[in-house]
């Protein structure tokens, strides 16, 4: 007779294509359903307790059912939950933005961290009146059509940049055309494509941190005065990095303000949320009383800005400006690098340890990583079974992107992790 768990994944298979409800599913003989989180912890319908480096990729940066979210929660869905309309917690959210990011005279609301980068890219269009964008190769800015493309070339592309690839079937062959693809921190070569199109570019969409890989010195101030000298709008997608590496998120950290930036996934605490955050000239392009003019830009949703996600996002923000808590989330993020950076030299095996605040990853490869093609130098067989072989002791990550850490987690948490990574490596899984 089938267990409980094994009944939940054989219906989810029937119900869900691959059963999985995004791109993140466990190796065969390993799927799992999970039943609650608490804190640092999930538990599957098994009874299994796994601590959680996904964090529901990323937005649960207080932890899972965080007191302050749920009690924030809790009262808003006895006031009413979606409404259409202006609610009082999307509006004190929306002030807390402002007050908290340097690019933000306004904001307006969106679901997802996709959404935002799609409607940025629409404002930027709309105020350039030009069709092209710019990304860098590996960077994931959503699931539309014009950013979908040179993320994941599971083989590196022949053609040489600006030549994007379409990262997914049914995307239109003549949305290609208007997506050029630039290597990450390669200034030089980023300047040569915003030249030889700059009449016809609209933005340069970039996260900051992009894929964990640091910035170069120079190259975010670089594309600052590109997109300036090119009358480009430079966008930044913050939906990782927004309000967890710093209440002002990446441009508070490298002290480079962009004309937009994309959120989500923390200012929704754990809710559909997202925004888009610019100077009031931008944002009054998607005025809905502007409609019928020639550069207004459409941007709405059903439940855009809905007040249990606000108040939730409220909730979090709120607990993050307590004091010491950015300090913990980079110290928790230090410990985890550096710890993984020992094990990995103990066990005597070639890696790099990349992130920022709270994130963290493991590359094994020797060759530094500056850019998607040098990431690309690691051992992935490796990866995938240090991933198996951490859940089957109670780990849940998703090496294929990054560690996530919470304020949630201890250092016993972190220590334990690094001592069992090093016990793996030493017996040179593969």
């Amino acid at each position: 007779m089938a267990s409980v768990q094994e009944d939940f994944v054989r219906r989810a298979h029937d119900a869900i294509p691959g059963g999985s409800l995004g791109t993140y599913f466990p190796a065969d003989g390993q799927e799992f359903v999970i039943a609650r989180g608490e804190g640092a912890r999930v538990f599957d319908t098994a009874g299994k307790e796994y601590i959680d480096y996904v964090l529901g990729s990323g937005p649960m940066v207080l932890g899972h059912a965080h007191p302050a979210v749920v009690a924030a929660v809790t009262a808003q869905l006895q006031r009413g939950s979606s409404f259409y309309a202006l609610n009082e917690p999307a509006v004190l959210l929306a002030e807390k933005l402002r007050e908290s990011v340097p690019c933000a005279e306004q904001v307006k609301f969106c679901s997802s961290g996709s959404e935002a980068c799609f409607f940025a890219l629409r404002i930027a269009r709309a105020a350039t009146r030009r069709n092209k964008i710019l990304k860098f190769e590996g960077a994931y800015h959503g699931h539309f059509d014009a950013t979908l493309m040179g993320t994941w070339p599971g083989k590196l592309p022949n053609e040489t940049y600006p030549a994007a690839t379409p990262d997914s079937a049914g995307i239109p062959q003549n949305v290609r055309g208007d997506v050029l693809v630039a290597p990450f921190n390669d200034l030089e070569r980023t300047a040569e494509i915003v030249k030889a199109h700059k009449d016809d570019l609209a933005a340069i969409i970039v996260e900051p941190q992009s894929r964990l890989v640091d910035p170069k010195p120079g190259f975010l101030e670089g594309l600052r005065r590109l997109a300036h000298e090119a009358g480009v709008i430079l966008v930044f997608d913050e939906v990782v990095m927004g309000f967890r590496v710093a209440r002002g998120g990446a441009q508070e950290l490298y002290g480079v303000i962009p004309d937009i930036a994309c959120f989500g996934k923390v200012l929704g605490g754990g809710y559909p949320l997202a925004a888009v955050a610019a100077s009031r000239p931008l944002m009054q392009l998607c005025n809905p009383r502007h409609k019928g003019q020639a550069d207004y830009a459409y941007m709405s949703g059903t439940l855009n800005g809905n007040a249990v996600a606000a108040a939730a996002g409220l909730a979090t923000l709120t607990e993050l400006e307590k004091p010491g808590a950015y300090e913990r989330l980079r110290a928790i993020g230090e410990r985890m690098r550096s710890g993984l950076r020992q094990a990995a030299s103990r066990a005597g095996v070639a890696a790099q340890v990349l992130g920022v605040g709270p994130m963290a990853n493991i590359y094994f490869t020797a060759t530094p990583i500056t850019d998607y093609r040098t990431a690309e130098t690691q051992d992935a067989a490796r990866s995938r079974a240090l991933g198996r072989e951490l859940l089957k002791r109670g780990f849940l990550t998703h090496l294929v992107t990054k560690i996530y850490l919470s304020l949630a987690h201890s250092d016993a948490d972190i220590d334990r992790t690094v001592g069992t990574v090093e016990e793996l490596l030493k017996a040179d899984l593969r």
